[in-house]
């Protein structure tokens, strides 16, 4: 209990701090991995990661990507735009294996390149869609095209984790995808087919929702729960079963449900991500960092190169129907920042390497804290950039894309 009491007082203090910064200039996230590395083991060791907590850590986790997965448009990933952030995130990996295979004689490389590669393709779509949302800009032809590129840069990491970084090589790792595929799909539809929106049972669950039953909220948090297992029980990683709820849940609620939605805001960014973030914190050692500083800044640099850079051509190439960009320069640049930002992935991916033994803890502590710096300085600088009311916070675009 005392190790929770640190750290709820971490996430009480962030969004204070962060909403007394001028502009909002430091994100709450960067506020809540900082109290993290303050109260952990390698600082003032005030807060561990016990059992509770650690299961409190992985209901945030997933809560971040079920909240990921509800905000994907399906119909825009089929589109111009999903096509091109899916082709653009596979170029993004083919060069991120390309830089590690020439640099595989550094130190940051030479302990889990397979990692290495697969952190330098992440977008962290959970971590930027607060921000996104505090700006008002999910709903402009900017915001999409963040999200679009967001969403490869989660789910294409996390599919490459499953089969690259899976204990059972690949051909397991794909056959387990695809029996997860379809036990997702069964969860998904059955449940419709089944029971039809007349019969009672979807009324009785409406009805609840509005009293201390909290129906919805409670299907939400088995669906979620119950995806996982499923997950865990084809040696599968959560984060997948996490986005696949999400993804379910805005089959079910096409157009979205307000009332449900701000609950589950609350239950997420009220105690579960907030505690996620600042146990991420807590597993960074700044000694460790500290006395690598060349190795982190050459990380940064190469998620800039590896993800930015494939991000910045695609989105300056990317066509109205009547031939004119989509973007200028400006923007284009400002796109790619945001979809170079990273951390959910890296804190998962280094998370795996270490406990396959083939990633060391110095090693992991350098990529959070890249993804760190990353959530802390690009948005921020991408926020700067901005230079006209067609994509200044809650000026919605026309849907031209």
């Amino acid at each position: 209990m005392e190790s929770l009491f640190w750290i709820m007082l971490v996430a009480a203090i962030a969004p204070v701090v962060a909403a007394a910064m001028p502009r909002r200039l430091v994100p709450e996230v960067v506020l809540l991995l900082v109290g993290g590395i303050v109260v952990g083991p390698f600082v003032l060791d005030l807060a561990g990661v016990e059992p509770p907590i650690d299961l409190l850590r992985e209901l945030g986790l997933g809560f971040l990507f079920l909240l990921a997965g509800y905000e994907i448009e399906v119909d825009e990933l089929r589109g111009r735009g999903g096509r091109r952030a899916l082709v653009t995130w596979l170029v993004c990996l083919a060069l991120a294996f390309a830089t590690v295979a020439l640099l595989s004689a550094t130190a940051l490389a030479r302990h889990a390149e397979t990692a290495v590669a697969i952190a330098l393709t992440s977008t962290a779509l959970g971590t930027l869609l607060p921000i996104l949302k505090d700006s008002g800009l999910t709903r402009t032809r900017f915001g999409r095209t963040v999200v679009n590129h967001g969403t490869f840069g989660e789910l294409g990491p996390v599919v490459a984790m499953v089969i690259l970084l899976g204990v059972n090589g690949p051909e397991r790792a794909v056959l387990s995808l695809l029996l997860f595929g379809v036990a997702a799909v069964l969860v998904a539809v059955v449940p419709t087919k089944l029971l039809p929106p007349a019969s009672v049972i979807p009324g009785l669950v409406r009805a609840g929702a509005e009293t201390t039953a909290q129906t919805t909220v409670r299907f939400t948090v088995l669906l979620l729960v119950s995806l996982s297992a499923l997950a865990l029980a084809v040696k599968l990683d959560t984060i997948l079963a996490a986005f696949a709820a999400g993804f379910i849940l805005r089959r079910a609620l096409p157009g979205g449900d307000e009332r449900l939605e701000t609950k589950i805001d609350g239950l997420a960014f009220g105690l579960l991500i907030p505690v996620f973030f600042v146990t991420s914190g807590m597993a960074i050692d700044p000694a460790a960092v500290s006395k690598e500083p060349v190795v982190l800044i050459a990380f940064v640099l190469l998620i800039l190169l590896v993800r930015g850079g494939p991000v910045l051509v695609a989105t300056l190439l990317q066509r109205e129907p009547d031939g004119t960009r989509s973007f200028g320069v400006r923007d284009s640049v400002r796109v790619s920042l945001w979809a170079s930002t990273g951390l959910p992935i890296m804190v998962a991916v280094s998370t795996v390497a270490v406990d396959a033994g083939e990633m060391t803890q110095t090693t992991a502590s350098i990529l959070v804290a890249g993804g760190a710096i990353t959530v802390l300085l690009l948005p921020t600088t991408a926020t700067l950039l901005a230079r006209d009311e067609a994509t200044r916070p809650g000026t919605p675009e026309p849907d031209r894309s």
